[in-house]
């Protein structure tokens, strides 16, 4: 259950940070809304998500993934280029995401 809680956590703090750049300095109240919600669904599945998962591997996991969601939404749709440093970046932190999950001893599974 707490790795489903962290994704949920994962695609809150996504979708409220994709929205960031909508609220205008949060002069749009709706995009705003979306915001404020977001990051209180995510920091409160991830504090379900700490119960049994370590904080610096939930962390990383959380951190990891959602850069890599965000950086792909903001190519998508707000037309932000990706140089291959970025590409390069992102395929790091992946891997770095991967090697964590599949051969840390400190990750609960």
């Amino acid at each position: 259950m707490h790795w489903l809680y962290l994704t949920i956590a994962i695609v809150s703090e996504v979708i409220a940070t994709s929205a960031l750049k909508a609220t205008e300095g949060f002069t749009r109240w709706v995009p705003s809304l979306v915001v404020v919600v977001g990051y209180a669904v995510a920091f409160y599945f991830l504090s379900l998500t700490l119960r049994a998962i370590p904080i610096g591997v939930a962390y990383a996991v959380w951190s990891g993934v959602g850069v890599v969601l965000v950086t792909v939404i903001g190519w998508y749709v707000y037309h932000q280029p990706l140089d291959l440093a970025a590409i390069v970046g992102i395929a790091l932190i992946v891997a770095g995401v991967v090697v964590l999950n599949a051969f840390s001893k400190v990750v609960a599974h």
